[in-house]
């Protein structure tokens, strides 16, 4: 009888220990080739993302095609030293951006686009010639907060290969300390928009 209860032990510890090992093998997988965390730095999206924000990123490779809209994070190697730069889609290859820096709107293919989610207008011109088209293979992207960002305005950056972005933002999974109220807005969780 102890012999056959010490069998059920080991084998119940054998299930646990199984278990355990998949589901860290699971997550692994899933945070290697599906999904990643990236935390946000700096203030060019505010107020739509807040510094020290931790998004919920999809990979690149699975989105599929960028809309504009979309909050993406990009990252190349001779801009921002290399760093992780999060932005918004503002117009999709063959899309001609134009932006009067006077009126500070900002029109893609001859409209205005609506941006409620702009801190402020476009006032600042960061030296790329416009109207631009943007190329095939690329995105122009903006920040949100648009007289702090550096993004596609700026020459040395332009429209970005879509093979720099590493993926969408789905989600703020933890909020950072909002810069008006420097406390954490718990209800800020969710999806992005």
């Amino acid at each position: 009888m102890a012999a056959e209860t010490k069998k059920q032990t080991d084998r119940g510890l054998y299930d646990w220990v199984q278990a355990l090992v998949c589901s860290v093998a699971a997550v692994v997988l899933i945070f290697t080739f599906a999904v990643r965390i990236v935390g946000v730095s700096g203030q060019s999206m505010r107020e739509t993302l807040q510094h020290g924000d931790k998004l919920l990123v999809v990979n690149g490779y699975l989105c599929g095609e960028y809309r504009q809209g979309d909050i993406v994070i990009f990252q190349r190697p001779d801009f921002e030293d290399g760093e992780l730069i999060v932005k918004r889609v503002i117009a999709t290859a063959g899309q001609t951006v134009d932006i009067d820096f006077g009126a500070g709107v900002v029109y893609v293919d001859g409209e205005a686009l609506e941006e409620p989610y702009t801190r402020e207008p476009t006032w600042l011109d960061e030296g790329l010639e416009f109207p631009v088209t943007v190329p095939e293979g690329c995105v122009f992207l903006m920040g949100d907060n648009r007289n702090d960002s550096k993004d596609s305005r700026y020459a040395d950056l332009g429209p970005v290969d879509t093979r720099h972005i590493i993926g969408r933002a789905v989600m703020i999974a933890l909020p950072g300390e909002t810069a008006d109220r420097e406390q954490r807005e718990w209800s800020r969780v969710g999806r992005v928009n």
